[in-house]
């Protein structure tokens, strides 16, 4: 039996990172829980993290990233950095299956267990089995609107929802946005 857990995105426009999660997770072709919560906020709001994968796993990589977002005073491509270093090298940690996505309004990492820290050339990123479905969404409404960052992840979301069947219309949304910017938590949104 296999569990499916996630679908992640994340869209930065004009200083605002919208970071959107559906609220399914699977096990084969039932629907054990419709409303997980798969993004939460960092640093009094100011970083996004979503996870993809086994919830015990993201739990435990999130946990990690946090400490480590203290640790290096809230620099979000350190901490990004020196979490893939130790989630490779580390005996317990390489064997996590999951992925996660953090980002600011300045910039956005997906990592990797394998050592990577990617931030995608597009302001757009997704994870999880719907997240590429997302990722396209969030793009085609980057490039033909001026719809808000949170108004193009609530849609790719609702997009991504229709086509996969591991992903649902729970979503939640958490923005984060440049000091200069209004800075305000997001709420759950179906």
């Amino acid at each position: 039996m296999k569990l499916h857990a996630t679908t992640v995105v994340a869209v930065r426009r004009g200083g605002t990172l919208a970071m959107a999660g559906d609220g399914q997770v699977s096990l084969d072709s039932t629907v054990l829980k419709s409303t997980a919560r798969k993004i939460r906020t960092l640093m009094g709001g100011r970083i996004a993290v979503g996870f993809a994968g086994g919830t015990a796993d993201a739990f435990t990589l999130f946990e990690r990233f946090e400490a480590k977002v203290k640790e290096y005073g809230g620099d979000l491509m350190r901490s990004s950095v020196e979490l893939a270093k130790e989630w490779r090298s580390d005996r317990i940690l390489r064997r996590l299956e999951a992925l996660l996505v953090a980002g600011d309004a300045h910039a956005t990492f997906l990592i990797s267990g394998n050592g990577d820290v990617l931030e995608p050339d597009y302001p757009v990123v997704g994870i999880g089995s719907g997240g590429a479905y997302a990722a396209a969404a969030a793009r085609a409404y980057l490039d033909a609107s001026d719809l808000s960052a949170r108004e193009i992840a609530r849609r790719a979301m609702t997009i991504a929802a229709d086509i996969c069947v591991f992903t649902n219309d729970r979503i939640v949304i958490e923005e984060v946005s440049s000091p200069q910017g209004s800075s305000e938590e997001a709420t759950g949104e179906s």
